[in-house]
């Protein structure tokens, strides 16, 4: 008999310590879902990582020297400077610390309670008088639970209890007890209980993503507003050539006008095309200088007066146009590379997680409780503990059951999920076709771009025999200066219009790659994988 009652202690203790052992579990058996921090873009103050084939030059993000500005350079000093960049680089951090919170539900849970109780109360003396009496219990106790992904919760606790009454004797009593609930309906099995560090996750990659667009957002940027500042400098040598071709001219008309071969009214319009050239290179100066101001502001160079820095442009916007004859596979790449497409697929899926925890919000509450524990009595602390050895054990075990009679706020938030995982799913169908409508466009513009110039090359050339032709009639005498003054406006044209051309094919592919969401790889650029 005695060893039976030892063999059922045994027993107890086993499974005791059997159902501890998942409260002790850590965070870290989770591991697959923690952030990869290592993949994380670099904090603000350090450039995005360059690929080895980049030309730019590592020590450019310190120098504050834009007088021989490469557009590589002005991409990397963008990069590593910029202030909007530095703002949205941190927006990854603050979603992956959500991934920790989320985790957090799953941590073990250290608890403590010290509670003292004293009663005043009418006893009944030795003689049948009745007498006061004064009672007194003191209980501590000390505990660790842990909810599981399972659905499963963990309690494990020891309680001290000391009760000393006036008429009766002290009685020290120790308590070591275990407590499972496990969910069979509701909130049973990772599937439901994980979805909010997965969507948590999502999160996470959602906002790489759009750290990406605004990335490349800021290259594009810069692209563009290096080459505009290009763009107004080579108007401006377009404008001062002009100027001074015009004032040839009209010391030309002034001579012939003092040695009487031509009427004085002929001057007029020289000089009217003078004060022309004048004006136009006052606001061509103008423009280089409010893009200038544009340019320095997206690189950012250190400094408290950088805004002051000259810039000078020294990369050739001229290069060789390339027909675009691969139209299928530039969809193709947009598809998988444009990351506003990829923010919303992740919402796409965010959603559908989302409809897993209100599908189980439907069912009713049912949950499964064991409780095991084992009591030691006796007059003092130590020997309360030591009785524990006794067998003196409990076991407590049932269901617990609760569901809302109509469960309205359920089916609303199931009806709200389930509308929005349709409404994520249009919202990607729309987004595909808009990137397919974006790239077409950027691919039509960039086309367009290319043959404009030739084209307005072309008419450059033509334009300049024009004039040519117009002063040799005007020095026989068979034109007017008017029309010499009118031919050279066309030249001057024509000659602005091809180096906007140049430059706008330029701008063109920074578009087209772009929209393809390819522009980070094309500028050699290495951006964490999401």
């Amino acid at each position: 008999m005695k060893r039976g009652r030892r063999t059922g202690k045994y027993a107890v203790l086993a499974l005791a310590t059997f159902l501890l052992l998942p409260g002790c579990m850590q965070p870290e058996r989770l591991r697959s879902f923690e952030p990869d921090w290592q993949a994380m873009p670099p904090p603000a103050g350090e450039p995005v990582a360059l690929s080895e084939e980049s030309p730019v030059e590592t020590g450019a993000a310190g120098d504050s020297d834009l007088r021989q500005l490469s557009v590589e350079q002005a991409i990397w000093l963008a990069l590593a400077n910029n202030r909007d960049l530095r703002v949205h680089r941190l927006t990854p951090l603050i979603a992956g610390a959500y991934e920790e919170i989320e985790r957090g539900v799953f941590d073990p849970e250290l608890f403590g309670e010290a509670a003292y109780t004293t009663e005043e109360r009418e006893a009944q003396g030795p003689d049948g008088a009745a007498t006061d009496a004064r009672d007194s219990e003191r209980s501590l106790t000390l505990g660790l639970r842990q909810q599981l992904p399972s659905g499963t919760l963990v309690e494990g606790a020891v309680e001290q209890r000391r009760n000393d009454p006036d008429d009766e004797p002290l009685e020290e009593t120790a308590r070591f007890g275990i407590t499972v609930t496990q969910a069979l309906l509701r909130g049973a099995g990772p599937l439901v209980n994980l979805v909010g560090v997965r969507q948590a996750e999502l999160d996470t990659r959602a906002s790489r993503h759009e750290l990406r667009g605004v990335t490349e957002a800021l290259l594009a940027d810069t692209e563009n507003a290096y080459w505009e500042f290009v763009l107004a400098g080579m108007e401006i040598d377009i404008f001062v050539q002009s100027l001074a071709i015009a004032r040839q001219q009209l010391g030309e008309i002034e001579q012939r006008i003092e040695v009487g071969t031509l009427p004085r009214i002929e001057a007029a319009a020289a000089q009217a095309e003078v004060a022309r050239r004048e004006q136009q290179l006052i606001a061509a100066r103008s423009i280089l200088e409010e893009r200038r101001l544009h340019l320095v502001r997206l690189l950012n160079p250190p400094g408290d007066d950088n805004l002051d820095l000259a810039v000078n442009a020294v990369s050739n916007a001229f290069i060789e146009p390339v027909p675009i004859t691969d139209l299928r596979d530039r969809l193709l790449l947009a598809d998988k590379m444009r990351p506003d497409l990829a923010q919303a697929r992740l919402l796409q899926q965010r959603n559908q997680l989302q409809t897993i925890v209100t599908a189980n919000g439907l069912l009713p509450k049912l949950d499964l409780f064991i409780a095991l524990g084992k009591t030691g009595y006796a007059d003092s602390f130590s020997k309360s503990f030591r009785d524990l050895d006794g067998d003196a054990h409990d076991f407590t075990a049932g269901v617990r059951l609760s569901r809302y009679l109509d469960n309205r706020q359920a089916r609303g938030r199931d009806l709200a999920a389930r509308a929005s995982r349709r409404q994520a799913e249009e919202a990607v169908e729309n987004l595909r076709q808009i990137v397919g409508l974006d790239v077409r466009l950027a691919a039509n513009q960039a086309e367009s771009a290319r043959q404009l110039i030739s084209a307005t090359r072309v008419t450059r050339l033509l334009q300049e025999e024009t004039l040519k032709a117009e002063k040799e009639r005007f020095d026989v005498g068979a034109s007017t200066a008017l029309l010499v003054a009118q031919a050279q406006r066309d030249l001057l044209a024509s000659a602005i219009v091809e180096v906007e051309a140049v430059v706008g094919y330029r701008k063109a592919l920074v578009s087209l790659y772009l929209a393809e969401g390819s522009l980070l790889e094309r500028r050699g650029i290495i951006f964490p994988e999401p």
